[in-house]
């Protein structure tokens, strides 16, 4: 197996975080996503590193997988929970140990950070990264997620 390398995304970046996130929303909600929109989405994170990071998972100088971080207060706990979204792993490296190594990045970071934990929500139907998630240590919480949206104009999402 090849080294896997993680580190945080830059500006450069931009492309290959918004192609991931594109087959993402393909893979599991069907779901064809306005490329600008996306790109723009991308670079406004990282433009705002309040919100959050992306972390990049490389092999050999590709880019194979990544994951985006956002932040949320608790007050309940009197501290930040770190979010995992937009995970992507590209199809020939799954199984292979990249979604790990992502995510015990994350774990390092969050308790450098002295994140109060960490959370993601997953497609109800997504077996395969519910099996992933869990043989991590997460654990399924009795929380469903609900929405109100807003549509900008220029998403089709």
């Amino acid at each position: 197996m090849s080294t896997i390398k993680i580190r945080e995304a830059s500006d450069a970046d931009v492309p290959v975080i918004a192609a991931f996130n594109s087959a993402m929303a393909r893979e599991t909600e069907g779901k064809t996503l306005n490329s600008q929109t996306v790109q723009a989405g991308a670079r406004g994170l990282l433009a705002q590193p309040q919100y959050g990071f992306y972390l990049l998972a490389e092999s050999q100088g590709e880019v194979i997988g990544s994951l985006m971080i956002t932040y949320e207060w608790s007050d309940w706990r009197n501290g930040v929970f770190w979010w995992v979204q937009s995970v992507y792993v590209l199809p020939d490296w799954r199984g292979q140990g990249v979604y790990r190594a992502l995510y015990e990045e994350t774990l390092r970071r969050a308790r450098q950070a002295q994140a109060c934990g960490i959370r993601l929500y997953v497609e109800q139907d997504n077996q395969n990264a519910r099996a992933v998630y869990q043989r991590l240590g997460m654990e399924e919480t009795p929380y469903r997620l609900y929405e109100t949206a807003f549509e900008k104009s220029s998403s089709n999402s």
